[in-house]
């Protein structure tokens, strides 16, 4: 899905993964990583392409939430 981004000025955060044979529980943690993100302060959406190797992109309103996120306790352990 394409998010809906207000307009700019906003920040986008690009995460980039190689996926190996068998989950793991990633998908699981990929799921659970976007709920979390989406109840933080500044985030505005989320897209993914995932294949072998998996691309995502979240975006945020400011420097300053993305550096929070970042930070997240259940993010960093993630």
């Amino acid at each position: 899905m394409i998010v809906n981004t207000p307009p700019p000025p906003y920040y986008a955060v690009i995460f980039t993964s190689v996926r190996t044979e068998g989950d793991e529980g990633y998908a699981a943690m990929a799921d659970t990583m976007e709920e979390l993100a989406a109840t933080q302060p500044g985030y505005l959406g989320m897209e993914h392409a995932r294949n072998n190797i998996g691309v995502s992109v979240s975006y945020w309103s400011s420097l300053e939430d993305i550096k929070n996120w970042k930070q997240n306790a259940d993010h960093l352990a993630a």
